[in-house]
């Protein structure tokens, strides 16, 4: 296993300070970087170590925050308080977006020139909103993130977009896709659409201890193919170069 390093960054978003997780690849040479955002509960230990997991690939990491002070929000309702009026609001979610993505390019160890964005529910969300608004990725990969943008909008997306959903998500439900995969189709995006049998809402996400919507459940063999379609992206899009 690669040795990485990993620290914690501070900054400010959306009248918040944030507390996000930085992991490095071994070396000191330039990397291609990811940035990645959470579902609606926030930063948990789990964008932890999948932004680990990317250092060991070789890329620099930062999984953002969404809700301030690293705050994980295990209530839903008090999760969905957060959340909902934020979906509604791109230029909140971009904001949040830009704010994160500054600090993952004043790293000195960033490819400034070789950045995606993925994301999980809200934090996939995000990215496709940096997008929306012409930043220049190399890839946004998101997961339960099937949101559609303000008409026209998402010409501006400069990048291959990849997006999983798992077939029985009653939070992405088969219209929500088709409005998706329109609005990609109309913009001329290069686009892929995954749909895992059988997964519900959050399929990714381990099994947590506290009370979850209606139709979120995990779906560990979904979870592995989610994972390794993310890689692939990753690979596809920016691979890592010694």
């Amino acid at each position: 296993m690669t040795t990485i390093t990993t620290r914690t960054v501070q900054y400010p978003a959306d009248g918040l300070t944030m507390i996000g997780h930085l992991a490095l690849p071994a070396g000191v040479d330039r990397r291609p970087a990811v940035l990645l955002g959470p579902e609606g509960t926030g930063l948990s230990d789990v964008e932890r170590r999948r932004a680990d997991a990317l250092a060991e690939l070789g890329y620099v990491a930062l999984a953002f925050d969404l809700h301030g002070d690293g705050r994980y929000l295990g209530d839903p309702e008090e999760m969905l308080a957060r959340c909902m009026p934020l979906l509604a609001d791109p230029d909140r979610m971009r904001g949040i977006g830009h704010a994160a993505l500054d600090v993952l390019r004043a790293e000195p160890r960033t490819d400034p020139d070789r950045i995606a964005a993925i994301g999980y529910g809200t934090g996939g969300a995000i990215g496709l909103e940096l997008g929306r608004d012409g930043v220049n990725l190399r890839a946004i990969g998101t997961v339960n993130a099937l949101t559609t943008g303000r008409p026209g909008e998402a010409a501006h997306i400069r990048c291959p977009v990849w997006a999983g959903v798992g077939s029985e998500d009653p939070i992405m439900p088969p219209a929500q896709r088709d409005a998706f995969t329109a609005e990609m189709q109309a913009a001329g995006v290069d686009w892929r659409l995954t749909v895992y049998g059988g997964a519900l809402h959050a399929f990714h996400h381990p099994t947590v201890d506290h009370t979850v919507r209606p139709g979120v459940g995990y779906h560990p063999r979904h979870a592995q193919r989610a994972w390794h379609d993310v890689v692939d992206l990753l690979a596809e899009c920016m691979p890592v170069v010694e």
